[in-house]
């Protein structure tokens, strides 16, 4: 028996085929539909795939369209190639929008995107298509069920670019660029009110600043003390029992004292 099965699945392989090869040469649409629909409910999307290429201009205007182009479009979903897949998915929408399947491809053409979210490290461009196709499905479907789905995937792909912009802002600390570090703490704490990093991002553009003011050129010096020390105040005023707040006022007593050394300097 053992001898015989590599005969037996080479024979299917064969038959399987020349099913494939006899429904892509047959000029009957049902029969080509009907070998596309059995390799599609068997999983293989390789091969319903160029049978339901050619379907969908055959079909284009009858009936069977609609049920075509889903198949056609799930296929390339189901091979988790989600470039073509979104392309083709919402296509459907846009072609066939009173579809009973018309919910399901706006979903999932939006966790194409999603899909096609790369790491923070990269380009967000995809993130951001992503997040905005998601929000559209919701207000193209207030009742759907996917409602808390799509919210969990935004809150995936907002955490994505938060870590993105934190990172960013992190490397030019890293890099003694104060200057560029103290903005892009800022602009991060504003951007992202909520974030997980907030204690530590207003902590560094008070960091940033005080190194800034400390060492700056004196014709910029007092403005630079006045902001590290605004810097100050809302790290403070934000997290007054951070663990961080003892470090924070010896800062804000050097900037004092520093501003104060100013102005007395200043004066006629």
């Amino acid at each position: 028996m053992r001898k015989l099965l590599p005969f037996l699945f080479l024979a299917l392989a064969m038959a399987s085929c020349s099913e494939f090869n006899r429904a892509l040469k047959s000029t009957d649409p049902a029969y080509k539909l009907k070998v596309a629909e059995e390799y599609y409910a068997n999983e293989s999307w390789d091969r319903a795939i160029p049978l339901l290429e050619e379907l969908v201009m055959i079909q284009r205007g009858r009936a069977e369209a609609e049920r075509v182009n889903y198949l056609h479009a799930k296929a390339h979903f189901n091979m988790k190639d989600y470039t073509l897949g979104s392309y083709y998915l919402g296509n459907f929408v846009r072609t066939f929008p009173t579809s009973q399947y018309a919910e399901e491809c706006a979903f999932l053409t939006a966790y194409c995107y999603y899909r096609n979210s790369p790491d923070h490290e990269l380009d967000q461009a995809d993130t951001r298509i992503a997040i905005d196709q998601l929000q559209l499905f919701m207000v193209r479907y207030p009742k759907t069920e996917l409602k808390d789905s799509c919210n969990v995937l935004v809150d995936r792909l907002r955490d994505k670019l938060e870590l993105k912009d934190w990172k960013a802002a992190y490397q030019y600390y890293h890099m003694r660029n104060y200057q560029a570090a103290g903005v892009a703490f800022k602009d991060f704490a504003r951007t992202w009110p909520n974030s997980r990093f907030r204690e530590d991002a207003l902590w560094l553009t008070l960091r940033s600043d005080h190194a800034m003011a400390m060492n700056s050129v004196e014709n910029k010096k007092r403005e630079r003390l006045q902001e590290a020390i605004r810097s100050f105040r809302n790290f403070a005023d934000a997290f007054p029992k951070s663990g961080l707040l003892v470090d924070a006022e010896r800062l804000h007593k050097e900037l004092t004292a520093e501003l104060q050394k100013e102005n007395t300097t200043a004066r006629p």
